[in-house]
C-alpha cells in the first residue's frame, strides 16, 4: 500500500472514531511538526488500527482498558471511551471494560477510568447503566 492510501485509510479510520477527528488531530499536531500528523496517522490508524482481524468495536474496548492500565493518559483515554460509543459499544459493556481493569490494573486505575466513563456518558447524554432516568 503506498503511503498516500495508508494516509486515507488512517483518516478515514479515525473519521469513524469520532466526526472530524482526522482533521482536528492533523491541524494540532501540525502546529507541532509537519510529519506529526503523517506519522500518527499512517502508523497508528492506518496501519496498526484499519488492520484486518479484529472489528474496530473491539479494538476501542482494547485501546480503553489498555489507556486505563497505562493511568496517565487521562486525555486519550476520554476520546477513546467516546470513539468505543461511537462505533457501538454500549455504556453497559464500556462500563464493563473499567471494571474489568481493577483486577489487571488495579482498583486506583479502575476508579480513574470510572471518573473519566461517568463523564463521557454525561456529555453525550446517556444514561448511566445502574439507573433508570437521565443523568442530570
Amino acid at each position: 500500500m503506498s503511503d498516500k492510501q495508508t494516509t486515507i485509510k488512517g483518516m478515514y479510520v479515525m473519521d469513524r472514531l469520532e466526526d472530524g477527528l482526522a482533521e482536528r488531530m492533523s491541524r494540532r499536531l501540525s502546529e507541532l511538526d509537519s510529519d506529526l500528523p503523517r506519522l500518527i496517522t499512517d502508523y497508528a490508524f492506518g496501519s496498526v488500527v484499519a488492520r484486518p482481524g479484529l472489528d474496530l468495536k473491539t479494538r476501542e474496548m482494547l485501546t480503553v482498558a489498555s489507556l486505563i492500565s497505562l493511568g496517565n493518559a487521562t486525555p486519550q483515554l476520554e476520546l477513546h471511551m467516546k470513539a468505543a460509543i461511537n462505533v457501538g459499544v454500549s455504556p453497559e459493556e464500556l462500563l464493563e471494560v473499567v471494571i474489568q481493569m481493577a483486577v489487571y490494573a488495579g482498583v486506583p486505575a479502575c476508579m480513574n477510568g470510572l471518573a473519566s466513563y461517568r463523564k463521557i456518558m454525561n456529555e453525550k447524554g446517556l444514561v448511566l447503566p445502574g439507573l433508570k432516568e437521565e443523568v442530570e
